[in-house]
C-alpha cells in the first residue's frame, strides 16, 4: 500500500531541527542566496571561505564541512556533482571533488523560512489593496475580450494573462485574511480599548470605509464576467493553456498529466468564481468580507463611544457644581431655595413599598389595590440579639425502647432465615435453589469479610463463626428473585454459635 504524500515524512526539514541546526541553515541559507543570483553549483572551497567569514563559525573546519554537506545530501538537500574540469592530476582525480547545488525542496523551504522572519512578531500582517480588486476587473475584462475574438494570440500571452488574473486573486484572498485576522486578534482589540486608539481611530475607519466603497464599485463588475465566463465556455482557453505547458521541454514523463492540469485549472477557475458569486449552499467569501468590514467600522465606533463615556466621567465638575451654587445663591427665598433643590436633587426622603412575591398574577393590578402588610424591623446595630423562648428536654425513651425492640426483632427473623439453609452447620452455594435477595447480600457480605482475614473466618451479625472456602475452579449460578449472579461456589461452615440474640 502506498501512502499519501501528506503522510510521508519530510525528511528534507530535518536540518531546521538537527542539534547543528545554525550550521546546517547558514550552509543552506548560502545555497538560497546564489541559486537567486542564478549561480548553481558551488564548490566546498566557496562555502568554508564563507563559513569562516562569520565570526561565530570562524574556526570552523573542513573536515566538519564535508561531513555536514554529506548529511544534507542524505536529506536531499543538496546534490552533489563530481567535478573533473579541475583535477590536474591522477591524484586529484580519484579525490572525487564535488560542487553542490541545492534541491527545490530545499530552495522553496529557505524561500518560506526569508518571508517567515520578515513578520514582526507573532501578528498578521496583510492589507485591504483596493487597486488588486481594480486589476483583478482588468484582467478578466482582457480574458473576455480574447474569449469573443475565438483565441487569435499565442499560448504564451493566454498563460501570461492567467497567470495575472491568480496572482491578483491571491493578493486579495490572503491580503484580506490575513488583515480581518489582524484586526480581529485578541492583541489588536486590547489596544482599540485604549485611549491611545483615538489617535488612530479617524485613520483606520477612512481606511475601511474607502475600502468598502471600492470593493462595491468593482465587485459587481467582477461578478458579471465571472458569471459570463464559465468553465464550459472556457474550454478552449484551458486547452491554449495545456498546449503551453506541453511546449516546455522537461525531460520528466508528462504524457499522462493534460488531463489533470484540465482538471486543475477547472478548479482553480470554479474557487474564483465562487469566492465572488458563491454557491447554492453556501454563501460567497466576497459578501463575508463585505460584512467583517462593516463590523469592524461598527466595532471601532463602539470602542470610541466607550472611551468617550470614560473620559466623560472623570472629568471633573467643578464648573457645575460652581453654577448650581450661583443658582441658589440667587434664591430670594429659603423655599424657592427648596423647589430649585427638589428640581435638581430630588426628594430628600423617599418612601419605599414592599410586597410579597405572589400578591397577585394580575399585571395590571394597582399598588394601592393590595391588602398592606406587617412587617417587624430589627435594630441596625451590632449588638441587637433576638428574644429567645427557654426551650424543654423532650425524654425518647419510649421512642428509642420501641425502635431497638423492632431492630432485635428483624435481626431474629434474618436468624431464622440463614438457619433455614443450613445443613449439618454447612452452606454450599451449589446445594441452594432459588434464595431471597437479602441471603445472597448476606453470603456475599460474608465472603467480602473473610478475605481480610489469614484463616477465611468471620465473626456474623448473629454471634456465629462462619469459615469461607472458595471453589475458585467450579463457577455456579446463584438464583434470586431479582436475578442470577455467576460467581464461585462456596463452602461456609459454621464452627461456632455464640447465644442467643434477645
Amino acid at each position: 500500500m502506498t501512502l499519501d504524500v501528506t503522510m510521508k515524512k519530510v525528511v528534507e526539514t530535518s536540518y531546521l531541527t538537527a542539534e547543528s541546526a545554525g550550521q546546517y541553515r547558514t550552509i543552506l541559507r548560502y545555497f538560497y542566496h546564489q541559486h537567486e543570483r542564478m549561480r548553481d553549483f558551488i564548490a566546498p572551497e566557496e562555502i568554508l571561505e564563507h563559513m569562516r567569514s562569520i565570526p561565530v563559525f570562524s574556526d570552523y573546519q573542513e573536515d566538519q564541512l564535508h561531513q555536514q554537506l554529506a548529511q544534507l545530501v542524505k536529506w536531499n538537500n543538496l546534490i552533489a556533482r563530481q567535478d573533473m574540469t579541475s583535477a590536474k592530476t591522477v591524484e586529484e582525480y580519484k579525490k572525487k571533488r564535488f560542487r553542490y547545488q541545492s534541491t527545490p525542496y530545499t530552495i522553496e523551504i529557505e524561500r518560506m523560512l526569508v518571508i517567515l522572519e520578515k513578520k514582526v512578531g507573532n501578528t498578521f500582517q496583510g492589507s485591504l489593496e483596493r487597486s488588486q480588486f481594480d486589476r483583478l476587473l482588468q484582467a478578466l475584462s482582457n480574458l473576455q475580450k480574447e474569449m469573443e475574438v475565438n483565441l487569435t494570440k499565442n499560448e504564451e500571452e493566454y498563460m501570461r494573462l492567467w497567470e495575472d488574473v491568480f496572482r491578483y486573486f491571491q493578493t486579495i484572498r490572503t491580503s484580506t485574511a490575513d488583515y480581518i485576522a489582524y484586526i480581529n486578534s485578541e492583541q489588536t482589540d486590547q489596544r482599540m480599548q485604549t485611549e491611545a486608539f483615538l489617535v488612530y481611530k479617524n485613520q483606520f475607519t477612512a481606511y475601511l470605509r474607502d475600502f468598502i466603497v471600492s470593493l462595491q464599485k468593482t465587485a459587481l463588475q467582477i461578478g458579471e464576467h465571472l458569471s459570463d465566463l464559465t468553465p464550459h465556455k472556457l474550454e478552449d482557453f484551458f486547452r491554449k493553456l495545456i498546449k503551453h505547458r506541453k511546449a516546455i521541454p522537461r525531460l520528466e514523463d508528462t504524457s499522462s498529466s493534460a488531463e489533470e492540469w484540465g482538471t486543475e485549472y477547472k478548479e482553480y477557475w470554479e474557487s474564483l468564481r465562487q469566492w465572488f458569486l458563491g454557491s447554492s449552499t453556501q454563501q460567497s467569501e466576497l459578501e463575508v468580507l463585505q460584512w467583517q468590514t462593516n463590523e469592524m467600522i461598527r466595532r471601532m465606533t463602539r470602542y470610541v463611544q466607550r472611551i468617550g463615556e470614560r473620559q466623560q466621567h472623570f472629568r471633573s465638575r467643578k464648573n457645575d457644581y460652581l453654577h448650581l451654587a450661583r443658582w441658589f445663591a440667587n434664591c430670594s427665598t429659603l423655599e424657592e431655595a427648596h423647589k430649585l433643590s427638589s428640581v435638581v436633587f430630588g426628594a430628600m426622603t423617599i418612601q419605599h413599598l414592599q410586597l410579597e412575591e405572589g400578591t397577585t398574577d394580575n399585571l395590571h393590578a394597582d399598588t394601592w389595590d393590595e391588602e398592606p402588610i406587617e412587617i417587624k424591623l430589627k435594630p441596625r446595630v451590632s449588638h441587637y440579639r433576638g428574644k429567645t423562648k427557654p426551650g424543654s428536654m423532650t425524654s425518647n425513651g419510649e421512642k428509642k425502647k420501641r425502635q431497638r425492640e423492632l431492630y432485635l426483632e428483624e435481626r431474629r427473623q434474618e436468624q431464622m432465615l440463614v438457619q433455614k439453609y443450613m445443613k449439618e452447620d454447612v452452606i454450599k452455594l451449589s446445594e441452594l435453589g432459588k434464595v431471597e435477595p437479602f441471603i445472597r447480600k448476606v453470603l456475599l457480605s460474608w465472603i467480602g469479610k473473610s478475605m481480610t482475614n489469614k484463616e477465611r473466618k468471620v465473626k456474623t451479625d448473629y454471634g456465629l463463626i462462619v469459615k469461607v472456602t472458595l471453589d475458585a475452579n467450579n463457577y455456579i449460578f446463584l438464583e434470586a428473585e431479582d436475578g442470577t449472579l455467576k460467581m464461585p461456589d462456596a463452602l461456609f461452615e459454621f464452627e461456632d454459635q455464640g447465644g442467643a440474640i434477645g
